[in-house]
């Protein structure tokens, strides 16, 4: 298990694979997102996307079910999050597009309420199969602290 004290400044990790499917892109932006350039190929072709786009909200979710998979794969401590600062959606996220994660934990801190947890702080950058930077956020984690 990783608590709190195994986490390093500097650490850096890379993984996930998410294939951006057409239906995915349309379902999700039909029930949360639905401008029309996330659910239909002419509208998009009229706008800057030039085709159809996934939500950046859609984008963030890919990330979340990558981030959660790396978590229990690596089976952390976690304990959720209270939020993310600087989200960025820098390039469109299309159909047929495959995007992995990078992170790197640029801080960290023990709870002074809470003793038997820390938080940490990760830059996050999100990347397509061309290894194009299409989303960056600072995440910030909660983690569980050894032995309390």
């Amino acid at each position: 298990m990783v608590y709190f004290e195994d986490l390093e400044v500097g650490a850096k990790a890379a993984f996930g694979m998410y294939a951006v499917t057409r239906e995915e892109v349309i379902d999700f932006a039909s029930k949360y997102d639905p401008q029309p350039f996330h659910l239909s190929d002419e509208a998009a072709a009229q706008t800057h996307f030039g085709r159809l786009s996934a939500s950046g909200w859609h984008t963030c979710a890919m990330v979340m079910r990558m981030l959660v998979d790396n978590i229990t794969e690596r089976k952390q401590a976690g304990l959720g999050s209270p939020g993310l600062d600087e989200l960025r959606w820098l390039r469109p996220v299309y159909p047929g597009d495959v995007l992995r994660v990078e992170t790197e934990i640029v801080g960290k801190r023990k709870s002074q309420s809470r003793p038997e947890m820390g938080s940490f702080q990760s830059l996050v950058t999100v990347f397509n199969q061309d290894d194009v930077a299409v989303c960056t956020m600072k995440s910030i984690g909660l983690i569980r602290v050894r032995g309390i």
